[in-house]
């Protein structure tokens, strides 16, 4: 199946147009930290036919289906398998000390939703893995047979925001003592029946926010995340932006936090003049949160929890 049948990138045009004064400029090198199967990046690459790309992935899969997609763009793309927190190790590596574009597109990309045994959809039977690089690291299965209960409720709650965490764990418990998880139709079948009558009744699927909560655990999304958006910020050159597509709740809190922060002044209270040390180092190029229009949700639904923010990079570090 080829990556344009299965990606429409979410709000590609507001990306698009955030990204473009720092663009431009000839020699730009803009970095896409979360390839995926390279819509984004593809449109940077025809839209701004002067700048470098420089893609991230963890995903081998998605590398090898957007190295298909980006060929024809010959050593404008550059491709790495690596972690989007990754990002200073790889620019040092490249040689490359600062940019002007940085695109993070969050969560789970669209290949790996509708690739049945990658394990991320509720929807299907499939095993419970849910790692986004199968090369690395523990499986949902693991962390559901093995996590303690009160690890369990606490990630259920904190990246899944879900209610009935504890009547879910306690279930999970029960069963996992008499045959470990190995495949999602097991785990929905169990939330189905741990959930209250009228907690079924609304927010689609009940097992939805199980699914992301162990996904977030199993890839370590948040804490990753933690670093990753401070280090693209410190990466970006005088006049380069930075925009960021967020799914989840927690994660565009930690983008809004960053943000606000680098938008700040840091002096001590009661300065009559601040110094140039102290002055922001960002300036915010978006309102809050910006959502999808309607018509992009209409074409993409997955583009609904979209929320999506920009800021350009308006002066150096100084040291105090």
């Amino acid at each position: 199946m080829s990556s344009n049948a299965l990606h429409v990138p979410v709000m590609l045009q507001r990306c698009l147009d955030m990204l473009a004064p720092a663009l431009a400029q000839p020699g730009a090198v803009v970095v896409d930290c979360t390839l995926g199967l390279g819509g984004h990046s593809e449109a940077l690459l025809r839209d701004f036919p002067e700048a470098r790309l420089i893609a991230l992935d963890r995903d081998p899969s998605a590398l090898r289906l957007a190295g298909e997609r980006l060929a024809p763009y010959g050593d404008r793309a550059t491709l790495v398998h690596a972690v989007y927190d990754e990002l200073p190790e790889v620019l040092d590596r490249l040689g490359v000390p600062r940019v002007q574009g940085i695109l993070f597109d969050l969560g789970v990309s669209s290949m790996q939703l509708d690739e049945a045994g990658r394990g991320f959809a509720y929807a299907q039977d499939a095993p419970l893995d849910m790692r986004m690089d199968q090369t690395t690291g523990v499986s949902a299965a693991e962390v559901l047979n093995t996590y303690p209960p009160g690890d369990l409720v606490r990630i259920l709650r904190t990246y899944g925001e879900e209610k009935f965490a504890k009547k879910i764990v306690d279930a999970v418990v029960r069963e996992r003592a008499k045959e470990p998880f190995t495949n999602s139709a097991r785990l929905v079948e169990l939330i189905r029946e741990a959930l209250p009558q009228a907690a079924k009744r609304t927010g689609g699927n009940p097992a939805k926010r199980t699914f992301q909560a162990l996904r977030i655990e199993v890839n370590g999304e948040l804490a990753v995340l933690e670093r990753a958006i401070p280090a693209a910020v410190r990466a970006l050159a005088v006049g380069g932006r930075i925009a960021v597509l967020s799914y989840h709740s927690l994660e565009d809190r930690l983008v809004k936090q960053v943000f606000a922060a680098g938008a700040s002044h840091t002096a001590p209270p009661g300065l009559p003049v601040i110094p140039e040390q102290y002055q922001p180092r960002l300036k915010l190029l978006t309102r809050g949160a910006e959502l999808p229009t309607e018509e992009e949700i209409a074409e993409n639904r997955r583009a609904a929890p979209a929320r999506f923010r920009g800021a350009e990079r308006i002066r150096e570090e100084v040291a105090p």
